[in-house]
């Protein structure tokens, strides 16, 4: 009876796992690079539509700037809770290190995190453009 040294079933699982890694990557790229042609496909169609209506304002040029509008507050978003969550590990890290670490002021290293956060929450609420909602 053979039976397969533990060595040779490591190397076996390893690149069955990586095998299958790389082949959803591949195949979930694929999917979301047809989806991204079909929305710009799509929007390309609906701007000549809008265009070709014209009339006094163009509702091409209104539409464009309210997507920029929209785009522009889901990144003031997205920047807002990036500066939370830095804040918030900031916070564990020093809570959980000063209880691990008693000797040295090793907890002092969540100030990272924590000076991230508050600068991401700074640039967003007082350096950046400001963004109406």
């Amino acid at each position: 009876m053979d039976i397969i040294s533990p060595e040779a079933s490591i190397f076996f699982f390893l690149a069955i796992g990586a095998i299958a890694l790389f082949t959803f990557l591949s195949v979930a790229t694929w999917a979301g690079t047809r989806q991204a042609e079909r929305e710009a496909y799509y929007k390309a169609e609906m701007m000549k539509r809008i265009a070709e209506i014209g009339g006094e304002r163009s509702p091409a040029i209104d539409y464009l700037r309210e997507q920029e509008r929209i785009a522009a507050a889901k990144r003031a978003a997205g920047f807002k809770i990036g500066g939370l969550i830095n804040v918030a590990v900031g916070i564990a890290l020093m809570i959980l290190l000063h209880e691990l670490v008693h000797a040295a002021p090793v907890y002092l290293t969540g100030m990272f995190p924590l000076l991230v956060g508050v600068a991401l929450l700074v640039y967003v609420f007082w350096l950046g453009p400001k963004t109406e909602v």
